[in-house]
């Protein structure tokens, strides 16, 4: 399991998760950057992933 590549997601909402490399990304979710090992991964949405709010949210609280 140590060998299993990740890819980052993200979908329209701005929310990020890590799936699989060799399995179909899900609908509606895009890949960020390279795969990588799990920790890394998740590593890499600790940075990016700074307001666990979705974006329509963020959006109607900044109005």
């Amino acid at each position: 399991m140590a060998d299993t590549k990740f890819w980052v997601v993200v979908n329209h909402e701005e929310q990020y998760s890590i799936w699989p490399v060799g399995q179909q990304v899900p609908a509606g979710w895009n890949t960020v950057g390279e795969a990588d090992t799990e920790e890394a991964c998740l590593d890499r949405i600790e940075t990016l992933w700074t307001d666990m709010r979705p974006k329509s949210v963020r959006e109607r609280a900044s109005q």
